[in-house]
């Protein structure tokens, strides 16, 4: 209201830490790729306004400021971290690692007063100070963003600003020529959560004050679509929007250096308070070098595409180009500054796109081969089921014929041209995997061709109706998975269906218990995609109230059991009450360390022993048990159940807490992607149960999922979508990523499973036995 301007710094998807500081400081979107290296290594360098800076000083986090100084050229990026083990979510106050910020800074800058090299170096021009404020995430994770301690990390920041802008003014006698910039790399959620697209998340402020920033600016009214003017009651003050990337090119103007090269920010003209001649150059500025990357890349795509073949970007030629930069420059000569900048913020837009265009060029031509390859092999898994595991073909006459070696010369053939085809393209080696994968595969489909005609003349002899009603249900069943991603009650649906099941066929007449077990439990299993995706805060009493109700089966299960004499003797009765005391030891552990993090005195060692103990023991102690069926399933239930209730502290990174609560993104992303494989190991383990029972024949039973999910993954492919709001984006990739996964997902767990439910471990150096 009296210094300066504001706005709100739209991010986009994922809202964490590291992609969030590359867009502010480098001015680009990074791909997700570098959540391979824990968002802290560099997959490839880049520039940044600290590279270009003269000099930049840094305090904080060493998990974001040395991904900065990494790369940069010569040797004036200086940065000053904590220790990484104060990254904990369970410290008695993380407040401390903002006021270490801010301490830190201070005595900089009384050190500066008697170094008479320090004091030259920081009243150079084109400096950067960077001060990253770590502590409210911390607390928002660790106690939630409506907590005291949340509120009060804001007023220790709240007040440290203010302090270090006085220190700042004073020191360098108020003369008026530093800019202070005020923003996050993303936002939270109510429980505490960030890293998806909701608009907590992707909504981060942006306060600027100082040299070179307009002063507040008075409007009568505003349309924005949320509702934070009324909120904030800042109706009557202009709103500045940007993307997040934009800040970058807004720094760099400030201070007067090149734009990060890779930046791709539109410089916020609006937030500038300088001459109208500078603001239009710099947007001149930007168009170039946002142009030179189109520019860039445009000849890199048409030098790895025969002549005939290139299609440019017709929206941006090179006379067009020219037109506009020329129309530009003109403008700028005579003075017409708005109309220089409009021209440029069109050709800045126009160089996005093309930008976009030539990212996105070889992907119809990707997207049929993969199609391709798809179909072909949803064809020949199909034909392996109906060759081998039905008796849709049989009695049909086969006759044996000579081997031609006509169809393998074909296809050596295509294959030949296919690669010759890409080289002579300089294509890179996914190209072709892409390429040359449905080559063999469409050769194995049509090798089977004496099966395919027997399957065309068994279908020319089959009801049609019947043919027909299993095709829909089919088709209806994959339908229904395929909208489960989108709708969640979806699930209830198809639940639903399966309810009604044996009421369709003779199971009802057979057997009426099994019948009616089947329908309550469906229809209670259908319950639960209606209830909600996300709790609001952690609720221990419903982790302890399952760990009462696991130890009340065990109990019975093991008084059961010990009835049965002569089969089940001292050694598996003492594998089960082992397993007892562990969901004991794991209750006590949940409760102790909730009672522990309230009263801010950390993660007890003693308990952190116990979890991880508790978790390495969880696939050893099984295979001690009984190789007989119940009792195999009852011992894996236990152990895994002990993992599961220590894991389900929270809704988020507090399910890990129990283990430790120092920030480590591979360690905490393995445990919280283990607790939701737990559910499925166990479920996979008594599938692997009725498939001993029922001696189906598992091969025959992975290649049906196998064709399921290659139909689902085809759907989901054309359904990517690269426009509309980042969240949009990120999750049609992820529903493709994750159904393609499905396969070596179910492979990892069938081997599991049959790891789990058929070995067994003797101790005393006694060989492992089987049960087959």
């Amino acid at each position: 209201m009296h210094e300066g301007s504001w706005g709100v710094s739209h991010t986009r998807v994922p809202t964490e830490s590291r992609p969030g500081h590359v867009a502010l400081i480098a001015g680009f979107y990074e791909d997700v790729s570098a959540v391979a290296k824990g968002w802290k290594e560099n997959p490839v360098e880049f520039d940044s306004l600290f590279n270009e800076s003269k000099y930049t000083w840094s305090w904080g986090s060493p998990d974001i400021l040395p991904m900065f100084a990494k790369g940069a050229s010569g040797d004036h990026v200086y940065t000053y971290s904590y220790d990484s083990k104060r990254q904990d979510f369970g410290a008695q106050d993380a407040t401390k690692l903002d006021t270490w910020v801010f301490d830190n800074v201070k005595d900089f800058f009384h050190h500066a007063r008697n170094n008479q090299s320090l004091l030259s170096k920081i009243n150079e021009e084109k400096i950067v100070f960077f001060l990253h404020l770590l502590g409210i995430d911390t607390n928002g994770h660790a106690h939630r963003p409506s907590s005291r301690d949340y509120k009060d990390n804001i007023k220790k920041v709240d007040d440290g600003v203010k302090e270090i802008v006085s220190m700042f003014n004073h020191f360098y006698g108020n003369d008026g020529k530093t800019t202070f910039i005020f923003t996050s790399d993303h936002g939270m959620t109510d429980w505490g959560s960030h890293g998806a697209g909701h608009p907590s998340e992707t909504l981060t402020p942006l306060v600027t004050w100082g040299a070179g920033i307009k002063y507040p600016q008075r409007v009568s009214a505003q349309q924005f679509d949320d509702a934070f003017l009324k909120e904030w009651r800042l109706e009557n003050w202009k709103r500045l929007d940007v993307n997040q990337a934009d800040i970058a090119p807004l720094m760099s103007s400030l201070i007067g250096v090149p734009f990060p090269l890779n930046s791709v920010g539109i410089l916020p003209v609006d937030y500038l308070n300088n001459t109208d001649i500078f603001q239009a150059e710099s947007m001149f500025t930007n168009a170039v070098q946002i142009l030179e990357q189109f520019k860039v890349k445009m000849t890199q795509k048409k030098e790895a595409t025969l002549p005939f073949l290139f299609t440019p970007f017709k929206s941006l030629s090179d006379s067009k180009q020219f037109d506009i930069l020329r129309k530009a420059r003109s403008y700028i000569k005579d003075r017409k500054f708005d109309e220089a900048v409009s021209l440029c913020k069109e050709l800045i837009h126009l160089a996005l796109k093309g930008l976009s265009y030539y990212h996105t060029y070889d992907r119809f031509f990707l997207g049929i081969n993969i199609a391709i390859g798809f179909v072909g092999w949803i064809s020949y898994a199909s034909l392996l089921i109906i060759k081998s595991h039905s008796n849709l073909i049989r009695g049909v006459s086969k006759e044996v014929k000579k081997p031609s070696h006509f169809l393998p010369c074909s296809f050596v053939a295509i294959g030949i041209l296919v690669a010759l085809f890409l080289l002579i393209q300089a294509c890179p080696w996914t190209y072709y995997v892409y390429c040359l994968l449905p080559v063999p595969i469409w050769y194995a489909v049509l090798r089977e061709f004496q099966v395919i005609q027997d399957l065309v003349t068994s279908l020319l002899t089959y009801p049609l109706s019947h043919f027909v009603g299993y095709l829909l249900v089919f088709t209806l069943g994959i339908e229904v998975l395929v909208l489960s991603f989108f709708y969640r009650y979806m699930l209830t649906v198809g639940l639903t269906a399966f309810a009604g099941w044996p009421f369709l066929t003779r199971l009802w007449t057979r057997a009426k218990v099994t019948s009616l077990s089947w329908t309550f439990f469906s229809l209670l299993l259908a319950v639960f995609p209606l209830m909600p995706v996300v709790g609001r805060k952690p609720d221990i009493s419903l982790v302890m109230g399952a760990g009462l109700l696991v130890l009340l089966l065990s109990l019975y299960v093991v008084t059961s059991l010990t009835k049965r004499k002569d089969s089940f003797i001292k050694e598996e009765l003492l594998v089960h009450l082992l397993q007892v005391l562990s969901t004991v030891l794991s209750m006590y552990v949940v409760y102790s360390t909730q009672s522990s993090l309230l009263k801010k005195q950390g993660l007890p060692l003693t308990n952190q022993i116990i979890s991880w103990a508790t978790l390495a023991s969880s696939l050893i102690v099984p295979l001690l048990s009984s190789p007989a069926l119940f009792q195999r399933l009852f011992s894996i239930l236990l152990s895994l159940m002990s993992t599961y209730l220590l894991l389900s502290t929270g809704f988020d990174l507090a399910s890990v807490y129990c283990f430790l609560t120092v920030f480590s993104p591979f360690m905490m992303g393995s445990l919280m992607m283990w607790k939701i494989l737990i559910p499925f190991v166990l479920v996979m383990c008594a599938f692997e149960a009725v498939q001993l029972t029922t001696q189906l024949s598992s091969k025959s039973l992975f290649l049906i999922v196998l064709v399921i999910s290659d139909i689902m993954a085809l759907h989901f492919f054309f359904l990517v979508k690269d426009y509309g709001s980042w969240l949009d984006i990120g999750t049609s990739i992820s529903h493709y990523v994750i159904v393609m996964s499905m396969t070596i997902f179910l492979v990892f767990l069938n081997g599991l499973a049959q790891l789990l439910t058929t070995k067994k471990l003797r101790l005393c150096g006694k060989p492992k036995s089987h049960l087959m």
